[in-house]
């Protein structure tokens, strides 16, 4: 029987990491598609993107294949989170207590939480180097904070105001993307627009890699955003929206980051190639993209607060944070991010993609487990009060299976690495190309389910077979 949705929302979000109960349920699935579509429209894929020409010298068409292949393929694994959500009524890091165990789960989560505070910075650095574009009046400084501020109120207000911002950023992001890709192949500036660069394997699989990367990036919360739907949202429709919203709106800004930097002259920085290429709608094109920047990048102190707030919690389990809960901690993160972001160096955007190549190698096996968990072994039904009980009720403490799956995981990706840190000798014998999310993929994803498949089946038999979906 469907649940009726309320008559209506509260604009402020009332919940945090706590069950959605069916009386606060609320929105269309389209708004998936809108969210990530009209979120992914954004300085920071576009400076991403143009990596494949400019860092791995691919030409224009094989770039574009590389783009396409990597968000189509990353895609599928960030939907399949993404589904969850209607289903789960939990924020998807504080599921990973089904897979890890209460105190299990706690790297994953600091992790992510880590990574989303670094997404909220330099997109922060972004926002401030638009707004100085746009108005040279405005220090880069002063920029960053102005970027932050909006950001923070958005993130602060919560889920319902952020999917309403991103179905306005659609249709005006999406033109806006359209009308710069007419301008820019209309006045090409450059000889080698289409001869620059050229097929070479590792570049393309590097680009193929940083392509689904930037998908599967978004797995740590992207149900965080359906969780508010309905229970009897159809798990495709879930899926369908958020993968073509997701691959759709990433593969126009990494595509427009290649384009402009290919028709501008070499080695200019790419938002300085953008404003140069789309010529008179420049100042336009860097107000929309700044728009963008504070928009989306609510999503990332979102996520970052709900992942403290679930570090915390796991040991003040009697604590039922709130919405003040929630807005105190984004004030801390913002204040901190801030300080981070002002004095930071100029290449700080290029050391936050570094560190995104480090943390996720990491992050890669949880995605496996947490896939071949929900759709494999307990097909979407767990028992969601002993995901908040301290001890972690029918799951534990810790999940030795998955840990050690987990571990495993981790150490198969070494010789595949090329990060930073460390360059494995199979990512050096193919010119660098990183292949080590992949590998964590394929080998982690067998090596949970055959434990973890026993292990449900054994809980099941203790608990009577009662594993309810909603408490």
């Amino acid at each position: 029987m469907a649940t009726p949705a309320p008559t209506s929302a509260p604009l402020i979000e009332k919940h945090t990491i706590g069950y959605v109960p069916p009386e606060d349920r609320h929105g269309k699935v389209r708004d998936l598609f809108t969210l990530w579509f009209g979120g992914n429209i954004a300085p920071l894929p576009i400076v991403t993107g143009a990596l494949g020409v400019q860092l791995f010298h691919l030409n224009l068409v094989w770039g574009i294949v590389a783009i396409l292949v990597g968000h189509l393929v990353g895609g599928v694994l960030m939907a399949l989170h993404s589904a969850q959500g209607p289903q789960m009524g939990i924020p998807q890091m504080i599921q990973s207590r089904a897979q890890f165990g209460s105190l299990g789960a706690l790297l994953v989560v600091l992790i992510a939480g880590v990574m989303y505070i670094g997404f909220f910075a330099s997109n922060i650095v972004l926002a401030g180097k638009s707004l100085h574009g746009v108005v040279d009046s405005v220090p880069v400084p002063v920029g960053i904070v102005i970027g932050a501020l909006g950001s923070g109120i958005i993130g602060i207000i919560g889920y319902r105001f952020i999917h309403v911002l991103n179905r306005i950023g659609t249709w005006v992001l999406g033109i806006g993307i359209v009308v710069g890709f007419g301008y820019i192949l209309t006045h090409i500036q450059t000889d080698d627009f289409l001869t620059r660069g050229s097929f070479n394997l590792s570049g393309w699989l590097a680009t193929v890699s940083l392509a689904a990367l930037w998908q599967i990036a978004f797995a740590p919360y992207v149900s965080d955003y359906s969780r508010y739907l309905p229970a009897d949202v159809k798990v495709s429709s879930t899926f369908w929206t958020t993968y073509l919203g997701s691959a759709l709106g990433s593969s126009l800004s990494f595509v427009f980051g290649a384009v402009a930097v290919l028709a501008t002259p070499v080695g200019m920085d790419t938002m300085d190639a953008v404003k140069l290429a789309t010529g008179a709608i420049g100042p336009l094109m860097l107000v929309l993209f700044l728009l963008s920047v504070i928009s989306h990048n609510a999503l990332n102190l979102y996520g970052a607060v709900l992942s403290l707030i679930t570090l915390v919690q796991t040991f003040a389990y009697r604590w039922i944070p709130t919405a003040k809960s929630r807005a105190v901690i984004s004030i801390i993160v913002l204040l901190a991010c801030c300080f981070a972001a002002v004095g930071a160096s100029a290449d700080f955007i290029g050391h936050f993609v570094d560190m995104v190549l480090v943390l996720l190698v990491v992050l890669v096996p949880w995605t496996a487990i947490n896939l071949i968990d929900f759709y494999a072994i307990h097909k979407g039904k767990y028992d969601i009060q002993s995901i908040f009980q301290v001890d972690g009720g029918i799951y534990g403490r810790y999940n030795p299976q998955a840990l050690l799956a987990y571990a495993i995981g981790i150490a198969v990706q070494i010789p595949f690495m090329n990060t930073p840190l460390y360059v494995g000798p199979v990512s050096a014998h193919i010119n660098g190309a990183d292949l080590s999310w992949l590998v964590g993929l394929l080998v982690t994803s067998p090596l949970y389910f055959w434990p973890g498949n026993r292990d449900s089946a054994y809980r099941r038999r203790m608990t009577g077979g009662k594993l309810a979906g909603s408490i």
